[in-house]
């Protein structure tokens, strides 16, 4: 989970997701310069399956993101925004449909509904809000990965990381490595409430900017996949 500023939801949220946990797995934040009470909020958790990196300053959601990626152990990772809510089929669903598959790059994306501030549901579905699908050219033009509905194996991380400085978010830098590298399913059961309010990040962006982060995008997965070359995807 990457935190910037979240005091508003971040509680619910935690509550949800650590409703679910298993003795041995582990909540990994990186906090991004926050100025309210969301450090303080982590730090009352006071569970040692919560582990807490404050004080960083990248300033972007990304790099945040990829900060608590690095601290992770897992060999199953799943993204967490910091204003959702984790409906309590998440974690058994999700190890359901990874188990037995570490040796091998696959990456999940599970539906949820679309909640307000007041969490109030105001769609049924994500994917039908964004017409979320696999595809290489898709999801290059138009991204439908969201981060906060991705679940993926270890592995995902030799290719992934470090992030490249010029990609434009860090859910279609993940999801479009996995097509390239390994498994993709999308998962239409709901296991989460995504909350749009007045304080998230903006969608779209102007379109000399859109053209360029795609440009920009499409140069570093080229880079990456030189740099790599051909991973053995499948390994007992």
């Amino acid at each position: 989970m990457a935190t910037r500023n979240g005091e508003r939801f971040l509680p619910r949220q935690l509550e949800s997701i650590l409703r679910q946990l298993a003795k041995d797995d582990e909540i990994i934040v990186s906090d991004d310069s926050s100025t309210d009470r969301t450090p303080e909020i982590v730090a009352s958790c006071r569970d040692p399956r919560v582990k807490f990196f404050p004080g960083n300053a990248f300033f972007h959601p990304a790099y945040n993101l990829e900060n608590a990626l690095k601290r992770s152990t897992g060999e199953i990772i799943v993204l967490a925004d910091q204003d959702d809510v984790w409906l309590e089929n998440k974690v058994d669903l999700v190890r359901e449909r990874l188990k037995g598959r570490s040796g091998q790059i696959v990456t999940l994306s599970l539906d949820g509904e679309v909640i307000d501030a007041e969490g109030v549901v105001v769609c049924g579905s994500i994917f039908g809000m964004i017409g979320a699908g696999r595809g290489l050219v898709k999801n290059l033009y138009d991204n439908t990965y969201m981060g906060c509905t991705m679940a993926f194996t270890r592995r995902l991380l030799e290719v992934a990381l470090p992030f490249p400085k010029t990609i434009p978010m860090h859910d279609s830098w993940l999801g479009l490595l996995s097509e390239i590298y390994g498994e993709v399913e999308f998962v239409p059961e709901k296991t989460m409430q995504y909350r749009r309010h007045e304080d998230n990040a903006s969608f779209r962006r102007p379109f000399r900017e859109q053209v360029g982060s795609r440009l920009a995008l499409a140069g570093n997965l080229l880079r990456r996949r030189l740099l790599v070359g051909t991973l053995p995807c499948n390994r007992n």
